[in-house]
């Protein structure tokens, strides 16, 4: 049996990326082993998995996400079919207060059924993110 063990998410300010996962979904900052040059921040969600924030090395080839900071397309509603990380919250209308008191900007919606309600928007540096919650009524 396989789990996930982390995300890796690039970045060019790897501090502004990680203060927005701890404040927005409650990561924990943990220990990072040393790697030089390389400025990591790993990020631990108690429960769930970890990620680590990674230097953006400019020399490299690697692109940037579909949706990403640079990219042309920075509409939320994309991203239902695009790439994004999802998470679940227990209480859906407080988390999407918080999203909107912190002036980010977000693409809802709910599946026919009523039971699953989604909201799509992107972090700073413009990776996808979903936050579902799944009713039982």
């Amino acid at each position: 049996m396989a789990t996930l063990g982390h995300i890796a998410r690039e970045s060019s300010d790897v501090t502004r990326l990680a203060l927005f996962y701890k404040e927005v979904f409650g990561f924990e900052e943990i220990e990072s082993p040393d790697f030089g040059d390389l400025k990591v921040i790993w990020l631990n969600l108690p429960g769930a998995f970890a990620m680590h924030i990674i230097q953006r090395n400019t020399s490299t080839t690697l692109p940037e996400g579909p949706y990403s900071a640079t990219s042309a397309v920075r509409d939320p509603s994309h991203l239902p079919m695009g790439h994004h990380i999802c998470f679940s919250v227990s209480n859906f209308d407080s988390f999407l207060r918080s999203l909107k008191e912190k002036g980010i900007e977000t693409f809802q919606k709910s599946l026919p059924d009523g039971k699953v309600k989604q909201v799509f928007f992107f972090d700073p540096d413009g990776n996808g993110l979903e936050v579902a919650s799944r009713s039982e009524s």
